[in-house]
Protein backbone atom coordinates (compact mmCIF):
# COMPACT_ATOMS: atom_id res chain seq x y z
CA UNK A 1 0.00 0.00 0.00
CA UNK A 2 1.26 3.47 -0.88
CA UNK A 3 2.13 5.52 2.19
CA UNK A 4 0.57 8.98 2.46
CA UNK A 5 1.19 11.84 4.91
CA UNK A 6 -1.93 10.69 6.78
CA UNK A 7 -0.86 7.04 7.06
CA UNK A 8 2.83 7.57 7.86
CA UNK A 9 2.96 7.50 11.69
CA UNK A 10 6.31 9.31 11.97
CA UNK A 11 5.31 12.13 9.66
CA UNK A 12 1.87 12.39 11.28
CA UNK A 13 3.52 12.75 14.69
CA UNK A 14 5.66 15.68 13.56
CA UNK A 15 3.22 17.36 11.17
CA UNK A 16 1.80 19.88 13.72
CA UNK A 17 5.33 21.10 14.52
CA UNK A 18 6.20 21.39 10.82
CA UNK A 19 3.02 23.36 10.14
CA UNK A 20 3.65 25.56 13.17
CA UNK A 21 7.20 26.23 12.03
CA UNK A 22 6.20 27.13 8.47
CA UNK A 23 3.27 29.28 9.60
CA UNK A 24 5.45 31.25 12.00
CA UNK A 25 7.99 31.77 9.23
CA UNK A 26 5.53 32.82 6.52
CA UNK A 27 2.37 34.16 8.18
CA UNK A 28 0.22 32.29 5.64
CA UNK A 29 -1.55 28.98 6.08
CA UNK A 30 -1.54 28.24 2.34
CA UNK A 31 2.22 28.76 2.15
CA UNK A 32 2.71 26.74 5.34
CA UNK A 33 0.73 23.85 3.88
CA UNK A 34 2.92 23.98 0.76
CA UNK A 35 6.02 23.71 2.94
CA UNK A 36 4.60 20.71 4.78
CA UNK A 37 3.76 19.01 1.50
CA UNK A 38 7.24 19.60 0.09
CA UNK A 39 8.74 18.32 3.35
CA UNK A 40 6.67 15.15 3.04
CA UNK A 41 8.02 14.54 -0.47
CA UNK A 42 11.59 14.86 0.80
CA UNK A 43 10.82 12.63 3.78
CA UNK A 44 9.23 9.98 1.57
CA UNK A 45 12.39 9.83 -0.55
CA UNK A 46 14.89 9.77 2.33
CA UNK A 47 13.17 8.23 5.37
CA UNK A 48 14.94 4.87 5.15
CA UNK A 49 18.29 6.60 5.59
CA UNK A 50 17.21 9.05 8.32
CA UNK A 51 18.38 8.33 11.86
CA UNK A 52 16.75 11.30 13.61
CA UNK A 53 13.40 12.06 11.93
CA UNK A 54 12.52 15.19 13.92
CA UNK A 55 15.84 16.89 13.20
CA UNK A 56 15.64 15.94 9.53
CA UNK A 57 12.04 17.16 9.12
CA UNK A 58 12.65 20.45 10.91
CA UNK A 59 15.73 21.10 8.80
CA UNK A 60 13.89 20.41 5.55
CA UNK A 61 10.86 22.49 6.55
CA UNK A 62 13.06 25.40 7.63
CA UNK A 63 14.93 25.36 4.32
CA UNK A 64 11.67 25.18 2.37
CA UNK A 65 10.20 28.06 4.36
CA UNK A 66 13.30 30.20 3.81
CA UNK A 67 13.02 29.59 0.07
CA UNK A 68 9.36 30.68 0.09
CA UNK A 69 10.02 33.64 2.35
CA UNK A 70 11.90 35.44 -0.42
CA UNK A 71 8.94 35.35 -2.80
CA UNK A 72 6.50 36.09 0.03
CA UNK A 73 8.41 39.23 0.92
CA UNK A 74 8.38 40.28 -2.72
CA UNK A 75 4.58 39.97 -2.73
CA UNK A 76 4.35 42.01 0.46
CA UNK A 77 6.32 44.86 -1.08
CA UNK A 78 3.48 45.22 -3.60
CA UNK A 79 0.79 44.67 -0.95
CA UNK A 80 -1.84 47.42 -0.72
CA UNK A 81 -1.81 48.95 2.76
CA UNK A 82 -0.47 47.49 6.03
CA UNK A 83 0.25 43.75 6.07
CA UNK A 84 -0.86 41.47 8.89
CA UNK A 85 -0.35 37.71 9.25
CA UNK A 86 -3.30 35.49 8.44
CA UNK A 87 -5.14 34.77 11.70
CA UNK A 88 -5.81 31.15 12.58
CA UNK A 89 -8.55 29.89 14.89
CA UNK A 90 -6.85 28.21 17.82
CA UNK A 91 -7.91 24.59 17.98
CA UNK A 92 -9.10 24.45 14.36
CA UNK A 93 -5.55 23.76 13.22
CA UNK A 94 -2.88 22.05 15.31
CA UNK A 95 0.09 24.43 15.23
CA UNK A 96 2.90 23.15 17.42
CA UNK A 97 4.63 23.62 19.64
CA UNK A 98 2.34 25.60 21.95
CA UNK A 99 2.72 24.00 25.36
CA UNK A 100 4.28 27.01 27.11
CA UNK A 101 3.34 30.69 27.29
CA UNK A 102 6.55 31.61 25.44
CA UNK A 103 5.75 29.19 22.62
CA UNK A 104 2.19 30.48 22.33
CA UNK A 105 3.50 34.04 22.28
CA UNK A 106 5.47 33.31 19.10
CA UNK A 107 2.10 32.55 17.44
CA UNK A 108 0.47 35.85 18.43
CA UNK A 109 -0.38 38.20 15.57
CA UNK A 110 1.68 40.95 17.20
CA UNK A 111 4.84 38.87 17.48
CA UNK A 112 4.42 37.48 13.97
CA UNK A 113 3.94 41.01 12.64
CA UNK A 114 7.11 42.11 14.40
CA UNK A 115 9.00 39.19 12.83
CA UNK A 116 8.81 41.16 9.57
CA UNK A 117 11.58 43.34 11.02
CA UNK A 118 14.01 40.44 10.88
CA UNK A 119 16.12 39.09 8.07
CA UNK A 120 15.18 35.55 6.98
CA UNK A 121 18.11 33.95 8.89
CA UNK A 122 17.27 35.96 12.03
CA UNK A 123 13.65 34.92 11.73
CA UNK A 124 14.51 31.24 11.38
CA UNK A 125 16.92 31.31 14.32
CA UNK A 126 14.47 33.18 16.55
CA UNK A 127 11.62 30.76 15.81
CA UNK A 128 13.73 27.62 16.21
CA UNK A 129 15.14 28.91 19.49
CA UNK A 130 12.05 30.53 21.05
CA UNK A 131 9.28 28.25 19.81
CA UNK A 132 11.09 24.94 19.39
CA UNK A 133 13.66 25.49 22.16
CA UNK A 134 16.38 23.93 20.03
CA UNK A 135 19.98 24.26 21.23
CA UNK A 136 22.27 26.57 19.26
CA UNK A 137 24.31 23.73 17.81
CA UNK A 138 21.21 21.96 16.43
CA UNK A 139 19.98 25.20 14.86
CA UNK A 140 23.43 25.68 13.38
CA UNK A 141 23.24 22.26 11.73
CA UNK A 142 19.79 23.03 10.30
CA UNK A 143 20.95 26.31 8.78
CA UNK A 144 24.56 25.40 7.93
CA UNK A 145 25.85 28.07 10.31
CA UNK A 146 28.28 28.04 13.20
CA UNK A 147 26.86 27.97 16.76
CA UNK A 148 28.51 31.33 17.38
CA UNK A 149 26.75 32.80 14.37
CA UNK A 150 23.44 31.39 15.58
CA UNK A 151 23.94 33.01 18.99
CA UNK A 152 24.69 36.32 17.31
CA UNK A 153 21.62 36.10 15.08
CA UNK A 154 19.39 35.21 18.02
CA UNK A 155 20.69 38.08 20.12
CA UNK A 156 20.23 40.51 17.22
CA UNK A 157 16.70 39.25 16.61
CA UNK A 158 15.71 39.78 20.23
CA UNK A 159 17.05 43.34 20.16
CA UNK A 160 15.24 44.16 16.94
CA UNK A 161 11.94 42.73 18.14
CA UNK A 162 11.98 44.44 21.54
CA UNK A 163 8.73 42.67 22.47
CA UNK A 164 9.32 42.13 26.18
CA UNK A 165 7.36 44.95 27.83
CA UNK A 166 4.39 44.90 25.44
CA UNK A 167 2.78 41.60 26.29
CA UNK A 168 -0.57 41.09 27.89
CA UNK A 169 -0.71 39.17 31.18
CA UNK A 170 -1.54 35.49 30.87
CA UNK A 171 -5.03 35.98 32.33
CA UNK A 172 -7.30 35.46 29.33
CA UNK A 173 -10.34 36.74 31.24
CA UNK A 174 -8.68 40.15 31.64
CA UNK A 175 -7.75 40.17 27.98
CA UNK A 176 -11.32 39.39 26.92
CA UNK A 177 -12.64 42.04 29.28
CA UNK A 178 -10.29 44.64 27.81
CA UNK A 179 -11.35 43.70 24.28
CA UNK A 180 -15.04 43.99 25.16
CA UNK A 181 -14.51 47.34 26.89
CA UNK A 182 -12.71 48.60 23.81
CA UNK A 183 -15.58 47.55 21.56
CA UNK A 184 -18.23 49.11 23.83
CA UNK A 185 -16.35 52.41 23.92
CA UNK A 186 -15.90 52.38 20.15
CA UNK A 187 -19.53 51.49 19.49
CA UNK A 188 -20.83 54.25 21.75
CA UNK A 189 -18.36 56.86 20.51
CA UNK A 190 -16.86 57.18 24.02
CA UNK A 191 -13.63 59.04 23.23
CA UNK A 192 -12.62 59.37 26.89
CA UNK A 193 -13.18 55.67 27.43
CA UNK A 194 -10.99 54.83 24.45
CA UNK A 195 -8.28 57.25 25.55
CA UNK A 196 -8.18 55.53 28.95
CA UNK A 197 -7.60 52.15 27.29
CA UNK A 198 -5.04 53.14 24.68
CA UNK A 199 -1.34 53.96 25.11
CA UNK A 200 -0.09 57.31 23.86
CA UNK A 201 1.97 55.59 21.15
CA UNK A 202 -0.77 53.16 20.10
CA UNK A 203 -0.71 51.86 16.52
CA UNK A 204 -3.66 50.66 14.45
CA UNK A 205 -3.06 48.12 11.68
CA UNK A 206 -6.01 47.82 9.30
CA UNK A 207 -5.34 45.14 6.66
CA UNK A 208 -7.69 45.19 3.68
CA UNK A 209 -5.19 44.15 1.02
CA UNK A 210 -6.83 46.44 -1.53
CA UNK A 211 -9.92 44.20 -1.59
CA UNK A 212 -12.06 46.04 0.97
CA UNK A 213 -12.02 49.53 2.43
CA UNK A 214 -9.25 49.95 4.98
CA UNK A 215 -6.66 52.50 6.09
CA UNK A 216 -3.80 52.59 3.60
CA UNK A 217 -1.18 53.34 6.27
CA UNK A 218 -0.57 52.38 9.89
CA UNK A 219 -2.31 54.89 12.14
CA UNK A 220 0.00 56.05 14.92
CA UNK A 221 -0.77 58.04 18.06
CA UNK A 222 -3.62 58.31 20.55
CA UNK A 223 -5.61 61.15 18.98
CA UNK A 224 -5.47 59.84 15.41
CA UNK A 225 -6.33 56.31 16.50
CA UNK A 226 -9.31 57.41 18.60
CA UNK A 227 -10.65 59.55 15.77
CA UNK A 228 -10.30 56.69 13.32
CA UNK A 229 -11.93 54.11 15.60
CA UNK A 230 -14.88 56.35 16.41
CA UNK A 231 -15.23 57.36 12.77
CA UNK A 232 -15.53 53.81 11.49
CA UNK A 233 -17.66 52.36 14.32
CA UNK A 234 -19.90 55.01 15.86
CA UNK A 235 -23.41 54.88 14.48
CA UNK A 236 -22.84 51.60 12.63
CA UNK A 237 -23.90 48.11 13.54
CA UNK A 238 -20.72 46.57 14.95
CA UNK A 239 -22.38 43.96 17.11
CA UNK A 240 -20.02 41.02 17.58
CA UNK A 241 -20.76 37.98 15.47
CA UNK A 242 -18.84 35.99 18.05
CA UNK A 243 -15.95 36.09 20.45
CA UNK A 244 -13.28 33.55 19.61
CA UNK A 245 -9.63 32.72 20.11
CA UNK A 246 -7.14 33.28 17.32
CA UNK A 247 -3.44 32.58 17.64
CA UNK A 248 -4.02 31.98 21.36
CA UNK A 249 -5.48 35.48 21.77
CA UNK A 250 -9.04 36.65 22.44
CA UNK A 251 -10.57 38.24 19.35
CA UNK A 252 -13.94 39.58 18.26
CA UNK A 253 -15.35 38.97 14.80
CA UNK A 254 -17.49 41.86 13.58
CA UNK A 255 -19.53 42.36 10.46
CA UNK A 256 -19.76 46.14 9.88
CA UNK A 257 -21.38 47.06 6.58
CA UNK A 258 -21.54 43.37 5.69
CA UNK A 259 -17.74 42.94 5.64
CA UNK A 260 -16.16 40.55 8.19
CA UNK A 261 -13.54 42.22 10.36
CA UNK A 262 -11.47 40.71 13.14
CA UNK A 263 -10.30 42.81 16.11
CA UNK A 264 -7.22 41.70 18.06
CA UNK A 265 -5.46 43.84 20.68
CA UNK A 266 -1.83 43.82 21.81
CA UNK A 267 -0.44 45.47 24.89
CA UNK A 268 0.50 45.08 28.53
CA UNK A 269 -1.23 45.59 31.85
CA UNK A 270 -4.47 47.46 31.03
CA UNK A 271 -3.19 49.52 28.10
CA UNK A 272 -3.43 48.71 24.42
CA UNK A 273 -0.34 49.39 22.31
CA UNK A 274 -1.55 47.91 19.03
CA UNK A 275 -4.96 47.36 17.43
CA UNK A 276 -4.92 44.80 14.63
CA UNK A 277 -7.92 44.57 12.32
CA UNK A 278 -7.52 42.04 9.49
CA UNK A 279 -10.27 42.66 6.88
CA UNK A 280 -8.74 41.07 3.78
CA UNK A 281 -11.29 38.34 2.91
CA UNK A 282 -8.51 36.00 1.77
CA UNK A 283 -6.98 36.12 5.25
CA UNK A 284 -10.26 35.53 7.08
CA UNK A 285 -11.27 32.39 5.20
CA UNK A 286 -9.68 30.16 7.84
CA UNK A 287 -11.57 31.95 10.62
CA UNK A 288 -14.89 31.88 8.77
CA UNK A 289 -14.58 28.25 7.69
CA UNK A 290 -13.29 26.99 11.04
CA UNK A 291 -15.29 28.87 13.68
CA UNK A 292 -14.18 28.51 17.26
CA UNK A 293 -16.81 29.75 19.68
CA UNK A 294 -16.08 31.90 22.68
CA UNK A 295 -12.80 30.88 24.22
Amino acid sequence: MTTTPQTDPVFTEHRPALLGLAYRMLGSMADAEDVVQDTWLRWRSHREAVTYPRAFLIKVATRQALDLLGSARHRREAYVGPWLPEPVATGATDLGPDETAAQRDTLSLGTMRLLERLTPPERAVFILRQAFELPHDEIAQSLDLSPANVRQLHSRAQRRLDIGPRRFPADDAKRRDLLERFLRAADSGDREGLEALLASDVELWNDGGGQVTAARHVIVGLDRTVRFVVGVTHGRDVSPLRTLEVNHQPAILLHPDGIPSLVVLEGHSVQVHAIQIPRNPDKLRHILHHPTEGA
